[in-house]
């Protein structure tokens, strides 16, 4: 059963309240890059994780393959397709976050569908979720209103659960998600897939500047951002960019395997260099 009666989540304090905590006291927004676990295999993404952890992310967004990413654009869909060829489970992800915890303190967060997580077990997921020092959860097929056996197993594990909004989403269901999360808010910049033309940014900074007037938990804005200049702008509102699309991109477009962890790292320490205050 996938959910009961409703209820607020229960802060919980973990690595990424911690983060957004300390870049809150610089006035400094945080970078989550997104990497896809097991493209092109599960070595090279741990190499790329710390990697980005090294140029400056401050949270780590791990992609868990599937094969029916429905919040997915064709880049991602690839990188899901090629981990997928691989024969990566999600036992394979928490067993990657284990390794990269072991050598980065940054906070890690699973980003996967929940078909996986009915098949693994909530409360499994969650326990070994924590075990492998995962710190967050990002289902995006997943209703708040059907999230309460999740809810209730990441509260236990200390593991947030991390809700999204849209452009769409009216101001009392923003208020009734954030009600719920914890961590911090995931906002889609537009209505429709990652990799998509983000929409403009006066209407972007407007909708961000909404959601905070109903919670206090922090915002980050993800889908369509690909440069230092829009990650700027958006952090003028946000508390956090997320970069996934562009940045596989970036990596695929490479043609020399051994040079794309360079690539990576120059890209990632640019985009954070646009969220640090002059």
């Amino acid at each position: 059963m996938r959910s009961a009666a409703a209820r607020p989540a229960e802060a919980t304090a973990n690595r990424i309240d911690d983060v957004f905590a300390r870049l809150r006291g610089r006035d400094e927004k945080a970078l989550i890059p997104y990497v896809m676990a097991g493209d092109p295999d599960v070595a090279t993404t741990e190499e790329w994780l710390l990697a980005a952890a090294s140029a400056g992310a401050d949270l780590l967004e791990i992609g868990v393959p599937f094969s029916d990413p429905l919040a997915d654009g064709p880049v991602l869909q690839r990188a899901a397709e090629r981990a997928l060829a691989q024969h990566v489970t999600l036992g394979d992800v928490l067993g990657l976050a284990r390794r990269v915890r072991a050598k980065t303190p940054i906070p890690l967060i699973l980003m996967t569908y929940y078909n996986l997580i009915f098949q693994y077990g909530d409360e499994r997921l969650a326990r070994d979720a924590a075990a492998a020092g995962v710190d967050g959860l990002i289902v995006p097929d997943l209703p708040p209103e059907e999230a309460d056996t999740l809810a209730g197993a990441t509260r236990a594990a200390g593991v947030h659960l991390i809700f999204l909004v849209a452009p769409t989403t009216p101001p009392a269901r923003i208020a009734a998600i954030a009600a719920r999360a914890s961590g911090f808010l995931y906002y889609v910049s537009l209505t429709g897939i990652t990799g998509s033309k983000l929409p403009p940014l006066e209407e972007i900074e407007q909708r961000v500047r909404a959601i905070k007037r109903t919670t206090r938990l922090p915002v980050a804005v993800g889908f369509g951002v690909s440069t230092p200049d829009e990650a700027a702008r958006i952090a003028r509102v946000a508390d956090g960019v997320i970069v996934a699309s562009a940045l596989i991109k970036r990596l695929q477009e490479e043609p020399d395997p051994s040079r794309r962890s360079s690539v990576l790292t120059a890209y990632v320490a640019s985009l954070k260099q646009a969220l640090i205050p002059r």
